[in-house]
This record gives C-alpha cells, sequence and structure tokens, in this order.
C-alpha cells in the first residue's frame, strides 16, 4: 500500500523557499503570480492493513512539525 503525505506552512508562518521561488518566477518575466507556498510531498510505501492512525502518528512524530506545519494524508491501496 502507498500513502502520500503533503505538507505545507500553514498559514501566517513565513515561508522564505515560496518568496523566493515567487521572485525568481516574477525574474523570468512570469506576471499575474499573487503569492507561493512551498511545501513537501512525502511518499510511502506501507505494509497493507497499516492504519490511518499509524500513519497519522508518523506524521505527528517525524514527518510534520506540527506546530508550524500541516499535513494532509492520501492513500492508495487496500485500507
Amino acid at each position: 500500500m502507498k500513502a502520500r503525505v503533503f505538507v505545507t506552512l500553514k498559514p501566517g508562518v513565513l515561508d522564505p523557499q515560496g518568496k523566493a521561488i515567487h521572485n525568481a518566477l516574477e525574474g523570468l518575466g512570469f506576471a499575474g503570480i499573487n503569492d507561493v507556498r512551498a511545501g513537501k510531498l512525502i511518499e510511502l510505501d506501507l505494509a497493507d492493513g497499516t492504519s490511518d492512525d499509524d500513519i497519522e502518528a508518523m506524521c505527528r512524530k517525524l514527518l510534520a512539525n506540527i506546530v508550524i506545519e500541516n499535513f494532509r494524508i492520501e492513500r492508495e491501496g487496500p485500507q
């Protein structure tokens, strides 16, 4: 079974990487970009039967800094 974890900064948290991307895109001539927020995608290959609670615990303990980041889990395969 595979799961994807999307980790993004919470609203209001400064995002220097997003700002750098925004500035670079404008420097390349792309207009109309209001804001850029950068995040990360983590793909997990898990044993069948891994529970949602286990995946959420992985996120809370290691994969995301829950003080400043949100996470969203998408599962593929048997649940």
